[in-house]
């Protein structure tokens, strides 16, 4: 259980205090133009507070053509960057790396929210269209400036979204990704996107700022072959702090037939990471199966759910026989861990997450 509580450095920026990352977590409590509520603001700086070594934003829009869900954090415009120094500043105060979350839903924008959502290629399923070449190379800017954003609003670091379908995935996937030109085709040239971003941050960031990348390896039409070339690549290069990789659930197996038989997780420990740390995410629900995970080869945890039980999991996981709560949970639980309303009832969504209300009779 130690390790759970020892500091982890990278290789730029400031070290984490203990190996627990509050996962980014959607929580629909911004303003409608992405700026940051005191809502959002309570619910991060409580996990801050809690213990958090590292406390990440929920995904942030890079533009707003990008939005992914009602109430979503938004990084496209200097209109938000009082919001977010504010965060950065109390983030940092309560003793945690600060971090944002860099996203584009792609096809998964909601057409009420952004109008007609884009894509890497005309997607019919969604009615999403495809991106020109130019507007791919503006997405890569857009990613990049939004970084720059991050950094004057004084955060340490920022976390590029290339996870659970949203438009980097998409452009990862064959199945969605049909274009002809540079980002098509090959993994290569679908994972060109992504360098593309990474290069851009560390041109255009200070030499200490953090970069981070998440990353699935399945679902959404992703190959597991593809996404280990992929992670491999992007380790080797070295130019990312740390490899945030979203399992679903950290001990499950892969769905491809042919690479069944071990853990999805081992694949990626076993890759050659250099200086690159690897956070695994995905029901890490107490600090017994977090101290599991440090054993089997991963550098950190990312907490989700029981963040979102226990605004103190770091401090409350000291003690190797602590389990988070129970669910379902009362509204009045979630209040008392920092959640606003709206948050609160998007979690009431989430099957068997929190108690229904008693029916009132007549």
């Amino acid at each position: 259980m130690a390790d759970l509580f020892s500091p982890m450095t990278m290789a730029h920026g400031p070290a984490m205090k203990n190996r627990f990352m509050l996962a980014p977590l959607t929580n629909s409590q911004s303003h409608p133009d992405g700026r940051l509520s005191d809502d959002e603001f309570h619910w991060l700086t409580k996990r801050a507070e809690g213990g958090f070594g590292l406390t990440m934003t929920c995904a942030a829009h890079v533009q707003a053509v990008g939005q992914g869900f009602p109430g979503q954090l938004g990084v496209f415009g200097d209109q938000h960057l009082e919001g977010l120094t504010r965060l950065a500043a109390a983030i940092k105060a309560a003793g945690s790396v600060s971090a944002l979350q860099l996203h584009h839903a792609g096809n998964r924008s909601p057409k009420e929210i952004v109008g007609t959502p884009v894509c890497p290629s005309d997607d019919p399923e969604t009615g999403a269209r495809g991106l020109s070449l130019g507007e791919v190379e503006q997405l890569v800017k857009d990613f990049v400036a939004a970084a720059v954003r991050s950094e004057k609003a004084g955060f340490d670091g920022v976390e590029i979204h290339g996870a659970h379908g949203y438009i980097l995935a998409q452009f990862l996937s064959p199945e969605i990704n049909k274009r002809e030109d540079r980002y098509g085709g090959s993994i290569e040239n679908r994972a060109r996107i992504i360098h593309e971003i990474i290069d851009g941050v560390r041109a255009r960031c200070r030499p200490d700022f953090q970069l981070g990348l998440r990353l699935s390896p399945e679902r959404f039409g992703l190959k597991l072959a593809d996404m280990l070339q992929t992670a491999q690549a992007i380790l080797t290069d070295g130019k990312i702090d740390y490899l945030d990789m979203s399992l679903w659930d950290v001990f499950k197996a892969p769905l491809e037939e042919e690479h069944q038989g071990r853990s999805l997780m081992s694949y990626f420990t076993g890759l050659d990471r250099g200086q690159v740390r690897l956070g695994v995410a995905g029901k890490v629900t107490s600090p017994a199966i977090a101290a599991q995970m440090l054993d089997q080869g991963a550098d950190f945890v990312l907490i989700g759910r029981a963040a979102i039980l226990h605004h103190d999991f770091p401090n409350l996981a000291r003690d190797a026989a602590f389990t988070p709560i129970a669910t379902p949970v009362s509204r009045e639980h979630l209040r008392r861990e920092g959640l606003g309303p709206a948050f609160v009832e998007y979690m009431a969504s989430w099957k068997g997450f929190v108690e229904e209300p008693e029916a009132v009779e007549a």
